[in-house]
């Protein structure tokens, strides 16, 4: 393709973290341009929010229905590409909708929407329309959880029977919504949230890893749900028991009530042979254990021999010079970004690009929270996750 793909944000403005995040990994490898955006809810921090980022005043939307509009009437040669949404879980299912029907391609932060029955109009959009729909699970990114996943694929561990995973923080260990704080906020609101609040925001990300490295699916789930924070309307702690559908067991754990904690997602997989470990705070190094032989430490590095194809093509420096999560994030747009290309293009994407969380596993997300939230309403009973 004989240029970069162009993008239009909404959400991300002034005051947003995530958004920044986004258009660092965005641009990364060089294949995205922002051309365009609605930013904010408010109007005028919408349009100061773009000239921020030196975009034309009059591609400065003060809504996403502005936005889509004014796009559409512009040459095919100028409009937007696709749509990054990066706003509370309660404004990801309309501006994904419209751009899926006004024929734009999507990016979208997680979870995938508000509720179940939204993710499943959206999914149903993404296979009426064959554009391409990229859901933000970061962690899926980091070069060390593709190795993990082509390693368990290859059976390298025999039968998978266990698997840990954790996704503790401690931010929310204070009634910090009652203060202001902009995150905080509508993380806890379950008019913004949803019905979910840890267990939709950090939760969805443990399960979205174990799915992804074992290949397997959770089939039921036990949970045991709290909200901590004397006040607070949406969970800040889960304790969950899963089956998968080789008959492995589970548990995860996600919490933003753990003080001291950090982003201290980590995940833990045994087979038959042996097993591994991986600490996102510590992407770069995994455990690989055996039941007959000592523990080896795997490290990440374009120069590593023993790290797969896949891994390798998401790795871009030699060992030692530490990939995080601005490079797993971009390792996600880049893939998506050469999906597109190659279709604007009319050809078929490489296999190697396709290596993005989709809508589906958006919806799977969506699923695990009703599973939980329901398990944990009726006090720890399992329920089926189909």
């Amino acid at each position: 393709m004989s240029r970069k793909i162009r993008m239009g944000m909404v959400g991300g403005g002034r005051g947003a973290f995530i958004g920044a995040i986004h258009r660092h990994a965005a641009g990364l490898d060089g294949q995205v341009e922002l051309v365009c955006g609605a930013f904010h809810i408010d109007p005028e921090i919408s349009v100061a929010s773009g000239k921020d980022f030196y975009l034309p005043e009059d591609r400065c939307y003060r809504t996403y229905h502005e936005m889509f509009e004014k796009e559409a009437k512009l040459p095919a040669d100028k409009r937007m590409d696709f749509v990054t949404i990066v706003t509370p879980n309660f404004v990801h299912f309309e501006p994904a909708k419209l751009a899926l029907e006004n024929g734009y391609h999507v990016v979208c932060e997680k979870p995938l929407s508000f509720s179940l029955d939204e993710a499943l109009q959206l999914e149903a959009l993404v296979k009426k329309t064959g554009l391409t729909f990229a859901v933000t699970h970061t962690y899926t990114g980091y070069p060390m959880v593709k190795q993990a996943r082509e390693m368990i694929k290859e059976g390298v561990f025999g039968k998978i029977r266990k698997v840990v995973v954790e996704y503790p923080q401690g931010w929310l260990s204070t009634p910090l919504e009652q203060s202001g704080n902009q995150q905080a906020s509508w993380r806890t609101d379950p008019k913004r949230s949803g019905k979910a609040g840890a267990v939709g925001d950090i939760g969805t990300h443990a399960e979205n890893l174990a799915e992804t490295i074992t290949g397997l699916k959770i089939t039921e789930l036990c949970a045991d749900v709290s909200r901590m924070v004397s006040g607070r309307l949406l969970d800040d702690d889960a304790n969950i028991l899963l089956r998968f559908d080789n008959g492995a067991k589970g548990v995860l754990h996600c919490s933003q009530i753990a003080a001291g904690e950090e982003n201290a997602l980590n995940i833990r997989v045994y087979g038959e042979k042996g097993g591994l470990e991986w600490h996102q705070m510590e992407p770069n190094t995994m455990l690989v254990k055996w039941l007959d032989k000592p523990t080896q430490v795997y490290r990440v590095g374009g120069d590593r021999a023993y790290m797969g194809a896949v891994a390798q093509a998401n790795t871009r420096t030699p060992a030692g010079h530490p990939e995080g999560y601005l490079e797993a994030f971009g390792n996600i747009y880049k893939n998506f970004a050469k999906t597109v290309q190659a279709r604007i293009d009319g050809k078929k994407p490489d296999p190697v690009n396709l290596d993005f969380p989709t809508v589906e596993d958006g919806v799977r997300g969506m699923k695990f929270i009703d599973a939980v939230i329901e398990s944990g309403d009726a006090g720890a009973k399992w329920v089926k996750l189909n």
